[in-house]
């Protein structure tokens, strides 16, 4: 069986990763956001769960659950833990990541990973596809994201790294013929 051209998706805070992973997926491609990947283990892995109870104790739960409103608060506010808990969810998002990958069988599959060229993962795809917006774009989708922005990679660097980009700033309409024309372009070559 042939393996799907692998595409990683990524882009700023508030750039519309989101809307262009649906756009993909309305037209054909298989579609995984690492975003539901960690929801998904802060639900069902109980090694993860252990890692956070005996680093954060019981705080960090709600009615049996994940907190991720006290994670953020946590993680945001001490450079260290978010260093902590980068390292236990990015090898264990990175393991499903592959394995959904490897269980394709869509010409093309596309993995929402907001922190691509942060970790290093670019070297695992075919393709890369960037989604950005001017920051007051951004800004008023999500609020002030500069401050959380500082770590990251910047955007004229992601833009310049990826074999696709697109800015934006226009309609949904806008952005799904920009996914329509990347898919075209990736399926004939």
């Amino acid at each position: 069986m042939k393996r799907p051209l692998a595409v990683a998706l990524t882009g700023g805070i508030a750039a519309g990763k989101s809307e262009a992973l649906r756009a993909f997926a309305r037209h054909g491609a298989a579609v995984i956001s690492s975003d539901d990947v960690v929801h998904r283990l802060y639900r069902e892995d109980d090694g993860l769960r252990d890692a956070l109870r005996e680093r954060w104790g019981h705080r960090i739960f709600r009615d049996g659950e994940v907190d991720r409103t006290e994670i953020g608060r946590i993680v945001f506010a001490d450079r260290a833990e978010l260093v902590w808990l980068e390292a236990e969810l990015h090898p264990r998002v990175r393991a499903a990541t592959e394995a959904w990958l490897a269980a394709q069988t869509a010409d093309v599959a596309v993995a929402e990973i907001p922190l691509l060229y942060e970790t290093g993962g670019e070297a695992r795809f075919d393709r890369v596809v960037v989604v950005t917006a001017p920051s007051g774009v951004r800004e008023a989708r999500r609020g002030t994201v500069a401050e959380r922005e500082e770590r990251l990679v910047p955007e004229e660097e992601k833009v310049r790294r990826a074999d696709f980009a697109y800015v934006n700033d226009g309609s949904l309409e806008q952005l799904d013929a920009f996914v329509a024309g990347v898919l075209e372009e990736l399926r004939s070559s």
